[in-house]
């Protein structure tokens, strides 16, 4: 599914979904360099994000798998 992953001006990452009209926070990245990781969102959403050079700038649209949801 097509996920924007953007920061804000507190430095928050988030996730929007816009086939789904839905922006979470994301609470927790399973890698320090967010690129190639699982992500969970506050909602309980987790995603698998695609590879991609540490160096990526935000925000950025990318193709993310979705894995669980609690």
């Amino acid at each position: 599914m097509k996920v924007m992953i953007r920061r804000n001006d507190a430095g928050v990452l988030s996730a929007y979904v816009p086939k789904k009209d839905l922006e979470e926070p994301i609470v927790f990245q399973e890698k320090p360099e967010l690129w190639g990781g699982i992500v969970h969102l506050a909602n309980g959403w987790q995603l698998e994000l695609p590879i991609l050079p540490p160096g990526t700038t935000l925000p950025l649209t990318v193709d993310a798998r979705k894995l669980a949801s609690d």
